[in-house]
This record gives structure tokens, sequence and C-alpha cells, in this order.
């Protein structure tokens, strides 16, 4: 790399860059480590600590003390953890400090937290919300069909171009986390419902036939849909749901992955649809799917 890093704050934007253009990060999740890592400089600058070589693992665990103080939970200091150990890979490489401070230091142990998931007869309901007589109606009754049939993230939603969904076949190409790619498979419902809209919805919303190259899923001006104009129209929708209780959708993306293991799915299937580097990650799954399995034998035993 080009940029000089001796400096702390050259260092963090030399690391911003890396994420972006090397590691391909969300723009969400570069945010996220950007606010993380600022947060420490903040603190070191306040105690007159130098530079990334400066730093001790005693001095890390101090910072950390300070986060448990302000009641900070395990979930975020282990997500701050994660990106300072990803820093300081990042400096070793560019030859900034020749090792990590981070060795010694644990990360929290995380309770394990069970996926809020919706039941069939809920998304049933969800998806016969929007009203499919207006383009902002076809958008939103493909969009959730699609979410629901895919278990995608909401910004590999966004980030579909017209192109990369085939009706036909029902698969399209997702553009994954690190740039990693996978093919996704969606059934007729959700297939009907993206023909149906990317014929008299998209046209009206785009002004005219979509592109190859096009998004997907236009907002009401034409332009690429947001994450956060997703999430306003799921939770605009779940709040004509009778059973109304405000979810986000990566609900649909949990809800997804249960009632697939729920018919019997295997489990690394599950893994490559909702493009899991780790089988670990989907493996929390199973726990919610055990547990509704629980719950039918204690209803259904006789003996139970």
């Amino acid at each position: 790399m080009s940029t000089d890093l001796s400096s702390s704050e050259s260092a963090v934007e030399g690391f911003i860059r890396y994420l972006e253009s090397e590691r391909r990060l969300s723009p969400r999740t570069v945010r996220a480590y950007g606010g993380d890592v600022a947060q420490l400089l903040a603190w070191m600058r306040e105690r007159g600590i130098g530079g990334w070589t400066d730093l001790t693992p005693i001095r890390i665990r101090d910072f950390l003390a300070e986060l448990w103080e302000r009641g900070l939970s395990k979930r975020s200091v282990a997500r701050m953890l994660s990106a300072y150990r990803t820093l300081y890979r990042f400096l070793i490489r560019e030859d900034v400090v020749a090792e990590t401070p981070l060795g010694p230091v644990a990360t929290p142990k995380q309770e394990k937290r069970i996926p809020n998931f919706m039941d069939v007869e809920e998304v049933f309901h969800l998806l016969a919300v929007p009203d499919e007589g207006t383009a902002l109606g076809l958008r939103d009754r493909a969009l959730l069909e699609w979410l629901y049939a895919t278990g995608v993230r909401v910004g590999e939603a966004v980030g579909l171009q017209v192109g990369e969904v085939d009706l036909a076949g029902q698969t399209a190409l997702i553009h994954g986390k690190g740039g990693k790619e996978r093919y996704v498979l969606f059934g007729r419902s959700a297939a009907f419902a993206l023909k149906r809209y990317l014929e008299s919805g998209w046209p009206e919303l785009g002004g005219r036939a979509p592109h190859p190259w096009d998004p997907l899923f236009l907002n009401y001006r034409g332009g690429r849909l947001t994450d956060r104009s997703v999430r306003r129209i799921v939770d605009r929708c779940m709040a004509r749901v009778a059973s109304y209780r405000k979810i986000s959708p990566h609900v649909l993306r949990h809800t997804f992955a249960t009632h697939l293991l729920d018919a019997g799915a295997d489990l690394r299937a599950v893994q490559e649809l909702l493009g899991h580097a780790s089988l670990r990650s989907t493996q929390i799954y199973t726990h919610t799917t055990r547990e509704r399995l629980l719950q039918v034998y204690l209803h259904a035993h006789p003996r139970a």
C-alpha cells in the first residue's frame, strides 16, 4: 500500500480502505468497524498512548473494563474485539506493528440467543398485506415473497440487479459478505410475484422497461431501494397483520431457515443457501426446531 501508515490516524484510514476494497464488506459493517476503532483511538489519546505499537494486553483489558462499567453488552464487546483483531492483522501485514496485543485477551462468552421467527400462518398474512393494484404494492409483495423464499440478507436483496434473477430457472446470483457469490433458489409464488412486478410495477416506477443491469427493487422515485427503506416496508406491512409484533426484515431470514429445517431440510444445504461461512452459524436454528419439536411432543404424546 502506497500510503504512509506511520501515524495512528493514517493507519485507520488505510484500514477502512482495506475493508472496503479488499474485504469488500458492506458499508454498514465498515462504519461499525470504523466507529469501534475510533472509540479505541480516542481512549488512547486521552491516556497519552502514542500509537498502535504501544498498546499492551493490560491496556486493552483496562479499556474493556471501562466498556463494562458503561454497561456495554457481551455481544457489543465481542464485536469490538473482532474489529480490533482484524485491525491488527492488517497492521501486521503492512509492517506497522510486529505483533498483536490481543492474543491473551479472551472474547466474552456469548449467551446463545434463539432467533426470533414467524409461523407459517403469520407469513401468509404478511404476504397478503400489499395492495397489488399499485406499482408500490406489486414491489412490496415481490420483496416480501423474495425475502421469505430465499432467506437472503436485506443488503443482498437491495444489491440485486434484474439480470441476476432467472425467473424461468427460479435461481438468482447473490453477492454476499466479503464479495462471496452464491446461487439461491426461489419457488413459484416468488417467481409469480416478481414477474408481475417486473412487467407492471417496475416500468411504472422506473419510467421504462427494465434492463438486466438495473436494480431489481426500486423506490418510488425509480432509484435503488435502500436497507432502511426495506425495514420501513416490512414494519408497515407487519402493522397491518392482526398478530402484529415489531420485527426486522432479518426475521424473515430466520423464518426461512427455521421452516426449511422444520420440514426436514439438510443442515448443510441450508448453510449453503444462507451463505454462512461456518456450519456453526447455521446450527443455531436447530435449537429453534428442537424447541418446537419438544412443544409438539409435550402437547401430543399421551405419556409426555
